[in-house]
């Protein structure tokens, strides 16, 4: 009669799954605490519970004591103790050459080429067919100019007058030496409501505004006497008026495109307290 063989040994398959999933376990358990800070007796129950074997060799691991620099983050510096974080912004907002890359000599002196703007900027007027149609005010860190109806362009044109370039053509000459002293030129256009008792239309007014301004910014940055990213162009159409629609002189007044120069950042947030300080409280909004 044939032996048979014996069938083999069933059942020590799970085991080696079961030892491979308590190997994971033990190596997730030991991921969570190297990034946390646990309790080292309830760490070394938890792992007696799954892997008794595993016990000794994990209590080694937990009651290593860290060497100092262990935990350090590569591209950091740890600061002291007693160090004040707050005192170290302040100190860095404090600082002139921190921030600008300047030192207080080199700020100072372009202060003063900015400062003096104000005067050169004068000649403008000369070349003005009436000198009233161009205000130039002075404030804490800016220099606004205000160009009136004709100066640029013609009734509902956005085409620039020749003189009107001739005027932009001045106006580079004299800022080139002082550029590095402008933070930022902002040109804003403005128009005036044609009637007293009805508003403009809305696309045609705001385009006319709009256009008037980019045209003005792009004859300037072509001028290449400060860079295009310093250049900001705004249009408000009728609805920043510094005088009444009730008649023709009034609106001609309204009719507008100022230049701001100013050596400060957020100018958009600003231009009301500059709008107050130019012109006073006849300045409106509508």
């Amino acid at each position: 009669m044939k032996k048979r063989n014996k069938a083999p040994e069933e059942g020590s398959s799970w085991m080696d799954t079961y030892g491979d999933m308590v190997t994971l376990l033990l190596c997730f358990f030991v991921l969570l605490y190297s990034i946390s800070s646990v309790d080292q007796v309830k760490w070394e129950n938890l792992v007696k519970s799954l892997n008794p074997d595993a016990a000794k060799e994990v209590s080694q691991l937990v009651t290593t004591e860290t060497q100092p620099g262990d935990d350090d983050v590569p591209g950091t510096t740890e600061l002291p103790k007693d160090t004040n974080r707050d005192a170290i912004y302040e100190d860095d907002l404090n600082d002139p050459k921190e921030n600008t890359g300047r030192s207080p000599e080199e700020q100072e002196a372009l202060d003063e080429q900015f400062e003096s703007l104000y005067e050169q900027l004068q000649d403008l007027k000369e070349l003005a067919e009436d000198a009233s149609e161009v205000e130039i005010a002075k404030g804490d860190g800016y220099t606004f100019i205000t160009f009136r109806d004709k100066v640029f362009f013609d009734g509902d044109d956005w085409v620039m007058r020749d003189d009107g370039k001739k005027m932009i053509d001045r106006f580079a000459e004299i800022i080139k030496p002082s550029a590095k002293a402008i933070e930022q030129i902002q040109i804003i256009g403005h128009t005036s409501q044609g009637s007293p008792d009805r508003k403009n239309n809305i696309n045609t007014d705001r385009e006319l505004s709009a256009m008037r301004s980019a045209v003005v910014t792009a004859y300037l940055q072509k001028k290449k006497v400060i860079a295009g990213d310093r250049l900001y162009s705004s249009a408000f159409g009728q609805h920043r008026p510094i005088a009444s629609f009730d008649t023709p002189e009034d609106r001609a007044k309204n009719r507008r495109v100022e230049l701001l120069i100013t050596k400060t950042g957020n100018i958009e947030n600003q231009l009301d307290r500059y709008y107050k300080q130019v012109y006073g409280d006849t300045a409106t909004t509508e």
